[in-house]
């Protein structure tokens, strides 16, 4: 969680709108959802201290992908807004070398 909270912190700075965090469903989780201007962004957020096992970005394979577009249009309906609303798919790569936090933020991700 220290990650998303880090990414949090980050986004509100650059003036984005955070509307929800952990939303949870049957088709999975999304880490964060912001809104700047009309369109409703969902982020997936990672955190690496090291990078042993690559980058923080390249962990998000085709899979998670899947499961975080199925899960926005769940947050769609649920919050009763139309399918036609714009999206986009992010992820906040952050990490961590010497004690220096590092930040990439990627939008459109996928």
């Amino acid at each position: 969680m220290l990650g998303e909270a880090l990414a949090r912190e980050y986004l509100t700075k650059k003036r984005y709108n955070v509307v929800d965090h952990n939303f949870r469903c049957s088709h999975g989780e999304i880490d964060l959802i912001v809104r700047k201007d009309k369109a409703f962004r969902f982020i997936e957020v990672k955190f690496r201290r090291t990078m042993d096992y690559g980058l923080p970005q390249e962990s998000v394979v085709r899979r998670q992908q899947q499961r975080i577009r199925r899960s926005a249009l769940m947050w769609l309906r649920r919050r009763r807004l139309p399918m036609n609303t714009e999206m986009h798919f992010d992820v906040l790569a952050i990490s961590e070398e010497a004690g220096q936090k590092r930040y990439e933020y990627i939008e459109d991700a996928f």
